[in-house]
């Protein structure tokens, strides 16, 4: 490509927020197919956050604040058409939050600044389906090569399926999303084994962001915690482990909380449940309180972390330590009542793991 295409070449900046953390393996395949540059925002730091909070009321959610934080990053960056969906309903009547709902509308209105939206929308209700969305995104972006635009939707589903089942392997997030973005196809099982397991009910946008989660993952596993998300329970699972706890799906979102952290409860997965939610998310605070009458029930214990840009780490880790030790505490009561021959001896603590081991009397 000489300097002149270059230049011409059409760019989109993608916020690192919202929708990237769950589609940015397909939207990165897309775009590229369509012959458009993509510009990533930068990592979220406290900056994003303090950033995107200037341009809100103080009660809009985190994850918002963080998405503004994210459009000035690439505003700053000189990148003048950014991508923002409207992510209406992901099936019939089965609905986002209306700020996710409002999204554009929301930028539009608090960002004062010269800039071109691609604002393609989902809604299902409303009979708008996936196809739909991409064609136009594709079309606001000048491009109307029907032809290109269903290439450019079937290598996009492709890199998506390939994340994941990476994914669903046991990689990592973060590798697995950087193996599928390099085109690199890596199935080996990744074994995980850990005295304690548990499943996070929570959204990609503030799971994966590590800095709004503050590496919850990585804490855990640091603590002998295997952690499962959304990543490692299909739609099918979530869905169905939802209507065995004779619920029903609302919420587009309801097959990262409900569905994963039910699937897991119900096939004995788990030793604990971990809600990470926003402060103020009206759907949230409904699945986690679903979620948390049917954990009583099943007797698994469940801790709900509350995130918002106030949130201190050393109080998020004494949450986690404290809610780690009841499970050692739980696990070794359950073990001994088994085989009461047993008795349990807990070493010394080594940084922050969790290791048991078994001797006979």
């Amino acid at each position: 490509m000489n300097i002149l295409e270059q230049e011409n070449k059409i760019k989109i900046g993608i916020p690192r927020a919202m929708s990237y953390y769950n589609n940015y393996p397909f939207y990165s395949v897309f775009f590229e197919s369509l012959g458009v540059e993509i510009v990533l925002s930068d990592k979220t730091t406290t900056k994003t956050v303090n950033t995107g909070s200037k341009y809100v009321v103080s009660d809009t959610c985190l994850p918002i604040k963080v998405f503004v934080g994210h459009v000035i990053n690439l505003l700053d960056k000189g990148c003048d058409t950014i991508f923002v969906p409207s992510l209406q309903s992901t099936g019939y009547k089965i609905n986002n939050c209306s700020k996710v709902r409002g999204l554009p509308e929301i930028i539009r209105n608090v960002i004062d600044r010269p800039f071109t939206m691609i604002e393609p929308t989902l809604d299902k209700t409303n009979e708008i389906n996936f196809n739909d969305f991409c064609f136009d995104a594709a079309k606001q972006l000048g491009i109307t090569d029907e032809k290109l635009v269903l290439n450019a939707i079937d290598s996009g589903w492709g890199k998506y399926n390939h994340f994941l089942r990476m994914a669903k392997s046991g990689m990592p997030y973060e590798k697995a999303l950087k193996n599928a973005i390099e085109n690199k196809y890596d199935l080996t099982k990744v074994e995980s084994r850990k005295p304690l397991s548990v499943v996070i009910m929570g959204h990609g946008y503030n799971l994966f962001d590590e800095k709004i989660s503050m590496n919850l993952i990585k804490k855990l596993d640091n603590m002998g915690v295997r952690a499962y998300t959304s990543l490692d329970v299909s739609k099918h699972e979530a869905i169905k482990a939802i209507y065995k706890l004779g619920e029903i799906q609302y919420w587009a979102n309801e097959l990262d909380l409900t569905g994963t952290a039910a699937h897991c409860m119900l096939n004995k997965k788990i030793d604990g449940i971990i809600a990470l939610s926003a402060f103020g998310c009206g759907p949230d605070s409904l699945m986690v309180d679903e979620m948390s009458y049917h954990a009583k029930e099943h007797k698994i214990p469940m801790l709900h972390l509350t995130i918002d840009e106030h949130t201190g780490e050393a109080g998020l880790i004494t949450r986690l330590e404290a809610f780690v030790d009841m499970l050692v505490r739980k696990q070794r009561q359950e073990l001994m009542k088994k085989q009461p021959q047993l008795k349990l001896v807990t070493p010394i603590r080594k940084d922050t793991s969790k290791e048991r081991i078994l001797t006979r009397t």
